[in-house]
């Protein structure tokens, strides 16, 4: 029982600061402007691992893939110390494939994570535009939800003014989590 507890604290703080990294990662793909608080806060929460990580990591078209690569270093350090404790999804299949699995594992973490991601930044975007559509968040929600919604919205013209797209894009996103998500994890799992 307090091995569990324990668990999900370690679950919890990790996956908090994986969001946040997979966040920085995201708005400045998006090329968000970084005089937001929230990028401040971001800033300030991520900068102590992902500043010495870009002396080896170098960035990739404009891309700061050092605070990916952290991403993906804490989703797999937390795989790796739950198969420890019995409650990975690993398991403890012996030490080389704990680490090929819960590896690969990490990145299918990362993926699950961003689209849970993605779906919250479209059901908040989609509630502000019907609650306060000039709220100061606004902009910042268009700005990473728009290369999602746009090719919808090109195919999905709005009936009665009304836009679809976001519950399209709500589906498209919950299969994906079954479909692709669910088939990799099973995929990986079924390596051993």
């Amino acid at each position: 029982m307090i091995a569990q507890a324990i668990a999900f604290l370690i679950d919890t703080l990790a996956t908090l600061l994986i969001v946040a990294l997979l966040l920085r990662f995201w708005l400045q793909a998006a090329r968000a402007p970084f005089n937001n608080p929230l990028a401040g806060f971001l800033a300030a929460v991520t900068n102590w691992g992902v500043r010495p990580l870009r002396r080896v990591v170098p960035g990739l078209w404009g891309l700061d893939l050092a605070t990916l690569v952290l991403a993906w270093l804490t989703a797999w350090a937390l795989e790796l110390l739950l198969s420890v404790l019995g409650l990975g999804t690993a398991g403890l299949y012996g030490s080389g494939a704990t680490w090929l699995i819960s590896a690969l594992l990490a990145v299918v973490q990362l993926l699950r994570v961003f689209i849970y991601m993605l779906l919250t930044v479209v059901i908040v975007q989609a509630v502000l535009s019907w609650v306060s559509p000039y709220s100061p968040v606004a902009p910042l929600l268009v700005l990473l939800s728009r290369p999602f919604l746009r090719p919808i919205q090109m195919r999905i013209k709005p009936v009665s003014g009304f836009d679809l797209a976001p519950l399209v894009l709500l589906i498209v996103c919950q299969l994906a989590l079954i479909l692709l998500v669910g088939g990799l994890q099973t995929l990986i799992l079924g390596l051993r």
